[in-house]
């Protein structure tokens, strides 16, 4: 599944604040790695840093309205910490999980079931149940290999209440290490439903058109307001 230091995002928001159309230059001690436009309205700018573990890897998304929402994942795509960067609401993952997501074992054996709680700094803590399946399928978008998945995810709150239910289709990259968005569909407790389609488009690596660009490019007439539920709640990396 796909959720992630709040300096880091601190200096990135000044950094693209001062031009709309200005190409994205991550923190200081980081080092971009890709731009991902996406079905939604979103490009994301994926980055590394030389002060995190191993693995470790950065996005932030921008939609038409400039960043809103950046994430942290590991080696594992575990939820480390997310932003929303446009209220600031963070979410961190806590130590206490029953099964861990694990990257590993959905590429060793088709299948990652995970079951791990979050915290807010608004105080709010939620569990996250649910399980990621490949497919089997293969496809290739804008030269990059990736495999299908299906996932379903439960929200519940503190109290044990269902507050979210998602499922649908993401992609992984194994090079990569990673998810990325697909189609997906949500309920929550007031039987608010949303469907997203935040699959890749194209991919601009170093040297290539595209690399660092903040304008997303595909599907604006339709955009939304935020992050899909799932997103809210945290759906990692």
């Amino acid at each position: 599944m796909r959720l992630g230091g709040v300096v880091l995002v601190a200096a990135t928001v000044l950094t693209v604040s001062q031009g709309r159309a200005a190409n994205f230059v991550p923190p200081a001690g980081c080092e971009l790695k890709m731009t991902v436009q996406n079905r939604g309205c979103s490009v994301g700018q994926h980055y590394v840093c030389a002060a995190d573990a191993p693995g470790d890897q950065h996005v932030v998304y921008f939609d038409k309205n400039g960043p809103s929402y950046h994430s942290k994942i590991d080696v594992e795509t575990r939820w480390l910490e997310s932003v929303d960067l446009t209220t600031g609401l963070t979410d961190r993952l806590l130590d206490e999980a029953a099964d861990p997501a694990s990257f590993s074992t959905l590429l060793k054996t088709g299948r990652d079931d995970f079951d791990f709680w979050t915290e807010s700094n608004s105080g709010e803590r939620l569990r996250h149940i649910g399980e990621d399946t490949l497919t089997g399928e293969k496809v290739e978008v804008d030269g990059v290999q990736l495999e299908l998945t299906r996932f379903r995810l439960k929200t519940f709150g503190a109290d044990g209440q269902l507050l979210i239910e998602s499922s649908g289709q993401q992609f992984i990259n194994r090079d990569h290490g990673r998810f990325y968005g697909g189609v997906e569909h949500s309920e929550d407790w007031s039987g608010e439903t949303i469907d997203d389609d935040d699959s890749p488009v194209t991919f601009a690596f170093p040297g290539e058109a595209g690399f660092g660009a903040t304008e997303p490019l595909f599907d604006c007439e339709m955009m939304m307001a935020g992050a899909p539920l799932a997103e809210r709640y945290g759906d990692g990396g």
